[in-house]
């Protein structure tokens, strides 16, 4: 842990006491504020699908206007991204955390007192503005921070805050929406933002690793640069078509459940509860058997064992929830396996220097796919006169064909750093 690693050096006890217990603590706390950050930023996404049944019933608006509250997220940080490419490397870590997750706060507070659709999608453009820098700059920390042998099991460790927002958050998230209004999540989730801002501006060090001999360039060579490395165009396209081939499912699951399987809003905590308290093992599992294994390898499998639960999601006719639970739980957990291995081996691709950049890019990247993901979904899936959602296996088909060709994508990566 380079940055690390040169705050403990000099630590040591006349005995020649070890220094590693040392560097493992300080490791330990480092992912463990980043998981915090990242469950907050996850959260206030993902809090949104489970809601869509709520909003689309308060606001009486359609699939494709709830497509927009979701997209209207990842398209403005999509713009963020893009822009902060170009200056993300010139910053400590730590500020540019910090001044993010700020800002990340602000916005979602501004979603808890949106009164209107309209004033919600602007608060979600906000929210969306220092959200998706935020979790370019969480990957960008642990790339520089974490060495390569261990960087699946560390990136396994943050990503499950996905799990945790699952179990957890959105459960509560949806109760207290279920007893007061959609409001109440945001304000749940502004709140606990401070709280965290508190902690990790007390507790994370200077993160200054990245710019030791640096030298920076101008804006456009930045973006030059990275245009003209195979490998990082690659990784651009993989995780655009990793978004694709899952965002075009999961904005729609919980208003499909509700209108087309019979589920009740409240019972559509349970499907985020059994799928985080699943996935927050067996993503980190994922991690260290991609660390052992190799990263495309657990990826392939992943990916081609996800399309099963792809499908049967997307065709489901009325059942016993119980089945339901079954097989939700089931994309949950190859969902977030195929995505752990994928993110460690695109933050592998690119060089320390010019990490926080690419990783910039690559959330814009990631948000517009999003975006564009959650948007077609919109287009696509259709609300018949009885209230039931249509044409959501076309739905599912697309997925399926994008996991697909992820797996041609993936095989041309590579690992620089």
């Amino acid at each position: 842990m380079s940055d690390y690693l040169s705050n403990t050096s000099n630590s040591g006890s006349a005995a020649g006491e070890s220094l590693v217990p040392k560097v493992e603590i300080r490791e330990g706390l480092l992912l463990f504020i980043l998981a915090t950050i990242q469950f907050t930023n996850i959260m206030d996404f993902v809090i949104m699908m489970p809601l869509g049944p709520q909003l689309m019933r308060v606001f009486q608006i359609n699939p494709q206007q709830f497509g927009l509250v979701v997209s209207a997220y990842t398209f403005s940080a999509a713009v963020s991204g893009f822009c902060s490419a170009f200056y993300i490397d010139r910053l400590d870590r730590k500020k540019a955390l910090l001044g993010l997750y700020l800002g990340f706060a602000i916005g979602t507070a501004l979603c808890a007192l949106a009164p209107t659709f309209e004033l919600l999608v602007a608060a979600r453009v906000v929210a969306g503005l220092f959200g998706g820098v935020l979790g370019a700059l969480v990957l960008a920390i642990i790339g520089d921070a974490i060495p390569e042998e261990r960087r699946g099991a560390a990136t396994g460790k943050v990503m499950a805050a996905f799990s945790i927002a699952s179990i957890a958050g959105i459960p509560i998230g949806l109760y207290l929406a279920s007893k007061t209004s959609w409001h109440a999540p945001f304000y749940l989730l502004a709140g606990m933002s401070l709280v965290v801002l508190a902690i990790a501006m007390k507790f994370l060090p200077p993160l200054k690793g990245h710019l030791t001999n640096a030298k920076h360039e101008k804006p456009h060579r930045v973006l030059l640069n990275i245009v003209k490395k195979k490998n990082l165009l690659w990784a651009l396209g993989m995780v655009f078509i990793l978004q694709m081939a899952g965002f075009t499912v999961v904005p729609f699951i919980s208003p499909y459940m509700v209108a087309n399987i019979g589920f009740a809003e409240s019972e559509l905590t349970f499907i985020y509860l059994f799928g985080g308290l699943a996935t927050v093992v067996t993503s980190q599992l994922a991690g260290r058997l991609a660390d052992k294994y190799g990263k495309k390898k657990v990826y392939i499998i992943a990916a081609l064992v996800s399309i099963i639960p792809i499908l049967l999601i997307t065709n489901l006719p009325p059942i016993p929830h119980y089945q339901v639970f079954i097989i939700t739980t089931f994309f949950f957990i190859v969902f977030g396996a195929r995505f752990v291995p994928a993110m460690s081996l695109i933050t592998s691709s690119v060089e320390p220097k010019q990490r926080g950049s690419f990783m910039s890019i690559n959330s814009s990247v990631q948000q517009l796919a999003s975006g564009l993901a959650a948007f077609t979904s919109g287009l696509i899936v259709q609300k018949a006169a009885n209230g039931q959602l249509l044409h959501f296996n076309m739905v599912g088909i697309l997925a399926s064909v994008a996991t697909v060709i992820s797996i041609f994508v993936i095989m041309k990566l590579k690992t620089v750093s």
